[in-house]
């Protein structure tokens, strides 16, 4: 008998997405199922994101569960991914992005716009399209960081034209005063400058705008955190007491204001001696992730205290684009990749509560 539609479909319904926790059938993520008369069946999977974690398990699972159909001969499975917004609905959407993540930090010095950088550039290189917002206005370092000196152009529309760097679009303070000028300004010009930001830049089709936003618990956080479509927010912290103690109120801040915590990074986790390879954590280790149990958040993983990564920072080469293949380069593309699993689950999770049926989750845009 030939294989049927209904047979590849059956056989792929206990294969289940481990962050969603349903199957790929249930939630719509099987799409153009191919059957010729030989027995060769082929079908895409559409993930939630370029980025997904756990892409080649689905994968090797799929073409498995598929290749036991009897009369099966072989089986291709194309994986593409389809990015949904988990932006708050009932706040004014940023027009082309689907989803707007702050990367906050209790206090300054632990790395927050490095992980920030590099988190953007991480995302970009799974396949996914990124802009990265500089919120913070008092010390904005991401054309630094960047490597981007230029400076943005208005559209003939009055919309501002974003500097591009590394592939990723940029908007920053930075952008627009000298090096050396500080910027003194009270509460309400800093929600103005980052509405304007949000809403006034030209930002194109973007699955994910990465915000690197100023320490603490000010002015800021709160315009983002009240009157701004963020999907969710990353706490970055090094692991010793005092950073986690200053981590926790930024993370308490955004769980009362309603905007979901999709995790914590621990930062410079543990440094690797150069000459003799011993490990030694100079800022103790685990903090962050015991951090994660007491508030119930996800713990998103752990980015080394390393030379390169520190160059990087300052010579305007972050470590994820001018070494892909190193070690330091791998742990921010895995925080990345837990980091967009996070934002997929907060989609599905908005989508599932506003229509009541999963499979209203992958409906075709």
């Amino acid at each position: 008998m030939p294989v049927t539609n209904d047979e590849v479909l059956r056989a792929l319904s206990v294969v289940k997405d481990p962050d969603l926790g349903r199957d790929l059938v249930t939630l719509g993520m099987i799409e153009n199922v191919n059957i010729d008369q030989t027995g060769n069946v082929s079908f895409t999977i559409v993930l939630t994101t370029p980025a997904c974690p756990v892409k080649e398990q689905l994968k090797q699972q799929s073409e498995s569960v598929v290749s036991a159909i009897p009369g099966v001969r072989d089986v291709t499975a194309e994986v593409t991914s389809r990015v949904r917004s988990g932006t708050m609905t009932q706040r004014e959407g940023i027009p082309g992005v689907r989803n707007t993540i702050a990367v906050g930090s209790g206090k300054g010095g632990v790395g927050k716009s490095t992980v920030a950088v590099n988190l953007a550039l991480a995302l970009a290189r799974e396949g996914a399209s990124v802009g990265l917002l500089d919120a913070d206005v008092y010390g904005p370092n991401v054309p630094l960081m960047m490597g981007s000196n230029g400076r943005p152009q208005q559209s003939e529309d009055g919309k501002i034209i974003p500097v591009e760097a590394y592939g990723i679009k940029l908007i920053s303070m930075g952008f627009f005063i000298d090096p050396d000028s500080p910027v003194i300004w009270r509460g309400p010009m800093l929600t103005k400058l980052l509405t304007q930001f949000m809403y006034d830049v030209q930002w194109g089709e973007l699955d994910y705008l990465v915000m690197d936003m100023p320490p603490g618990t000010g002015d800021v956080q709160l315009t983002a955190a009240q009157q701004l479509p963020l999907t969710g927010a990353v706490m970055v912290s090094t692991p010793q007491d005092v950073a986690l103690l200053d981590a926790g109120k930024a993370l308490m801040m955004f769980k009362k204001l309603n905007v979901p915590v999709l995790g914590i990074v621990e930062n410079m986790s543990t440094f690797v001696c150069p000459h003799c390879n011993e490990p030694t954590d100079l800022f103790g280790h685990g903090g962050a992730q015991a951090a994660a149990v007491r508030y119930g958040v996800p713990f998103l993983g752990e980015i080394p205290l390393h030379l390169r990564i520190r160059e990087g920072g300052d010579n305007g080469r972050p470590v994820v684009a001018s070494e892909p293949n190193s070690p330091q380069a791998d742990n921010f593309v895995q925080v990345a990749r837990n980091l967009a699993a996070q934002v997929s689950v907060v989609a599905y999770k908005q989508q599932e509560s506003k229509r009541g049926a999963p499979m209203a989750f992958f409906s075709k845009r």
